[in-house]
């Protein structure tokens, strides 16, 4: 048993507050009126031709008489919050077609209802908070709304012409003294709404109210009025009752209604009090004259109370009653000590079906042990704790819980409390709460709708969640991911991960059956293929305020609302990119990502076809034009080019007196001549070759020869055919000299391998390494051929010869003339 206190003080500025919630409560009574202006003259009116409609303003602007410049079109005029002392009849005279006309808020004393006789289609007039005595009433038949409340009338002005207004529905009315002769002229209109506002009330006749025929009774109390009768009598009344400013501090204190007052033949289901201040006897003699009405919903709103508690609320009686929900919101309290238990259990106690203790500040709740009936409970603003579920309650029918803005911190705890219950509905948001990964959770299988928004929930929660959930919210959380190792959620339909950290649209494998998706404002980059696979059931999706990549990762999600119109809630307004950095804030909508630069297969094709179109004409036109050949020749002219750079100082070193010694078969001598000769021996005479019928000495062998021949020459070039191989001049094979770089193989005709005899290793191994120059057979291509056999061959001679010059002229002083002229022909050809 809990024996704390709640204690609050007073605050000193209470006078200076209530004159503000008073200004504000004009203010938001002035809305209301203005919109059932509206209502008035677009429900109850007939339509003017389009166009022609005109509402026209001139509220608070110290006004002291009506304008004279109205449009005649005018429809709805307010003058309110002005200083209007008198209306006149020529005052609305231009104005015919006026609907509503509002002249609340003025200095008017006096008014003959007669003015708006020209007014033949008004039908709201406003004339409260003015200071209004006489009225001299006219019949306004086609009037709906009247206001007269809060003026200065000594008694309700009603006379007959009131009760002739057949159409009106909205009545509101003043006056110091109420009495049933007033009421008895009107008894036979049915009236919507009957309105009481009261500067002062100093007499009411008991009975005057019930003779009332309306639905909905507001009276708003004078201060310091014992509203005891007033209550009773309207009770009896309307189905509805709302009365405001109830004030019973010093009324009756251990004192209850008066005893001839009886709740009999009441008729009011509704109760409303709004602006209650009450000692919490007071409160309980009210509760418990409620209780035995016909009053079934009882709802107060802005209360204060406190003080020392006298009477016993154990005496309470709870029988008898048709009450089915109570309804207490804006609780306050003053300085007072009074034992929990007797506020809690006063309402915990009752056999209704839905509670609500709304922003009242409790730290507590305590139930009785033997089960309650409670369909709905709703504890929605306080600071309740988890000390709320230590103990075990017994509420097997409750289906909505509502705790909306309290101190929870541990979701098993709220399960396990849930899991005694039929739980159709729970509201945990803007608490504490959180869930570890160790904690179970066991949910009631009823349980098909909850909101966890705004709490500290990450990844884990989902593993505390009722297998049966249809409609989860979990925004403002601390959610990165939606794992996948969760429960299968088959029933999930909507789902609202709102303002969160997710980096990914979540995929749908643990929820097949989603249909409504919110992922705004989180941290989404992309879009991932899960998503687009498994959320096929998908119809409205809220990914709006998300920092997008606009790249090929995000090219279906751009497409998914061309393909769904009206899908993506925001759309495309929300939707913008913030990378890459040259794509920030534009339009999703508004970004092109082509299909060849985000299907890699396709770009793939289609590079391949583009190379084969590319390709095959090169191909064709290379194999046409021999290409490989000249490539060939072109690498080794480039190669010959190379060693030559490489070799002129050797060149210069030795005696070289030819740019070529040429060997070759008897039977390609006919080539030689008219082929090879010519093309390298030009006119003039850069190229100096080295033939064996031409310079042979006869005198030596063979052998001889070709060594010195090879040895005056820069390169030697040997003209290979199958004749050449078969001749007698392959036998010389072994004297050969064996750099390559000095020999030159010309094959003018094929030789097949196996002609070559195998003990001619080096010409085998060099025709193997195809290292020769092949005789092209198409004649286009011999002027490419000599050019670089004649660049393979060349070198300069110049000082060579200069050697062979100096060397003669020396023998020519110690010999005869004859001698150095043979040295000549032989040596410096």
């Amino acid at each position: 048993m809990y024996t704390g206190m709640w204690t609050h003080l007073h605050d000193s500025n209470e006078e200076t507050s209530n004159k503000t919630l008073g200004n504000t409560m004009r203010l938001i009574r002035n809305i209301y009126i203005f919109c059932n202006i509206v209502v008035s003259v677009e429900g109850w009116a007939p339509k003017l031709p389009e166009g022609k409609e005109l509402a026209t303003n001139y509220s608070n602007m110290a006004l002291r008489k009506v304008p004279t410049d109205l449009a005649p079109a005018t429809t709805t005029l307010d003058l309110s919050y002005n200083l209007l002392f008198q209306l006149q009849s020529s005052d609305f005279h231009s104005v015919s077609k006026l609907r509503a006309l509002i002249v609340s808020h003025n200095r008017i004393q006096e008014l003959d209802i007669k003015i708006f006789e020209f007014s033949k289609e008004l039908r709201y007039l406003d004339l409260s908070y003015n200071r209004l005595k006489i009225v001299t009433w006219h019949p306004l038949a086609a009037l709906r709304h009247l206001d007269l409340s809060f003026n200065d009338f000594e008694t309700v002005p009603i006379c007959e012409e009131v009760g002739n207004m057949t159409q009106l529905e909205t009545l509101g009315l003043s006056g110091a003294k109420i009495q049933k002769s007033d009421f008895q002229k009107i008894a036979h209109l049915h009236l919507n709404t009957v309105f009481f506002g009261l500067r002062s009330l100093s007499h009411y006749e008991e009975g005057s109210l019930p003779l009332l025929n309306t639905t909905k009774l507001h009276i708003i109390l004078p201060m310091e009025v014992h509203f005891w009768v007033l209550l009773c009598d309207g009770l009896k009344t309307s189905r509805i009752l709302q009365m405001t400013n109830i004030d019973g501090k010093s009324q009756f204190l251990n004192d209850g209604p008066p005893r001839h007052l009886t709740s009999e033949n009441s008729k009011t289901s509704t109760l409303l009090f709004s602006k209650v201040d009450l000692l919490w006897d007071d409160l309980l003699l009210i509760f418990q004259f409620v209780w035995h009405t016909s009053v079934e919903y009882f709802q107060i709103q802005d209360m204060m109370f406190g003080g020392q508690v006298y009477l016993d609320h154990n005496s309470f009686d709870y029988s008898d009653s048709v009450m089915k929900a109570v309804r207490l919101e804006h609780i306050h309290f003053r300085v007072f000590s009074v034992p929990q238990d007797r506020i809690y259990l006063l309402f915990t106690k009752m056999d209704i079906e839905n509670l609500t203790i709304s922003d009242a500040k409790m730290p507590h709740m305590l139930f009785p042990h033997a089960p309650k009936r409670f369909r709905s409970l709703n504890f929605a603003n306080n600071i309740l704790t988890d000390e709320l579920f230590k103990d075990p309650i017994q509420l097997p029918d409750l289906n909505t819980l509502i705790l909306q803005g309290n101190k929870l911190e541990t979701l098993s705890l709220v399960s396990c409390f849930a899991n005694r219950t039929a739980l159709m509905y729970l509201d945990l948001s803007q608490n504490l709460l959180q869930h570890g990964k160790d904690e179970n959770c066991l949910w009631p299988e009823t349980l098909i709708s909850m909101n966890l928004s705004s709490n500290k929930f990450a990844d884990s929660v989902f593993r505390c969640l009722p297998r049966n959930i249809q409609i989860l919210d979990l925004n403002y959380n601390k959610i990165q991911r939606v794992p996948k190792e969760i429960a299968h959620l088959k029933s999930l339909q909507e789902l609202n991960i709102a303002f969160n950290f997710l980096t990914d649209l979540p995929g749908c494998s643990h929820f097949r059956g989603l249909s409504v998706l919110n992922v705004e404002m989180n941290l989404i980059l992309s879009s991932s293929r899960e998503f687009f696979q498994s959320c096929q059931e998908v119809k409205t999706l809220n990914a709006g305020k998300n920092p997008f990549q606009c790249t090929c990762e995000l090219r279906n999600f751009i497409r998914l609302e061309k393909h769904s119109v009206g899908m993506m809630v925001g759309w495309p307004d929300s939707y913008i990119c913030e990378y890459p950095l040259n794509l920030k804030g534009t339009l999703l909508e508004d970004v092109y990502l082509s299909e060849l630069s985000c299907n890699t297969a396709l770009l793939i094709v289609t590079a391949v076809v583009l190379l084969l179109v590319v390709v095959m004409p090169v191909a064709v036109c290379f194999l046409h034009f021999d290409v490989p050949w000249y490539l060939r020749m072109l690498g080794q002219w480039m190669q010959t080019w190379h060693r030559a750079r490489k070799a002129a100082q050797e060149q210069l070193r030795r005696n070289v007196q030819f740019h070529a010694f040429i060997s070759y078969s008897a039977r390609d001598s006919l080539w030689v001549r008219n082929e090879l000769v010519p093309n390298l021996e030009k006119e003039d005479g850069s190229v100096l070759l080295c033939l064996c019928e031409r310079n042979f000495d006869p005198s030596k062998s063979i052998t001889e020869n070709i060594l010195s021949c090879t040895e005056k020459s820069y390169k030697s070039i040997f003209v290979l055919s199958p004749s050449f191989v078969q001749s007698e001049w392959c036998h010389y094979e072994p004297y050969c000299p064996d750099n390559s770089d000095h020999t030159i193989l010309l094959v003018l005709e094929p030789i097949p391998l196996y002609c070559i005899p195998t003990h001619f290793h080096t010409l085998k191994a060099l025709i193997e390494k195809k290292a020769y120059w092949e005789w092209p057979k198409d004649r286009r291509k011999c002027g490419l051929f000599w050019a670089n056999l004649r660049t393979a061959i060349s070198a300069n001679l110049i000082d060579a010869r200069e050697m062979c010059e100096l060397q003669t002229f020396t023998e020519r002083n110690a010999e005869s003339w004859g001698s150095a002229v043979s040295l000549m022909r032989t040596d410096c050809v």
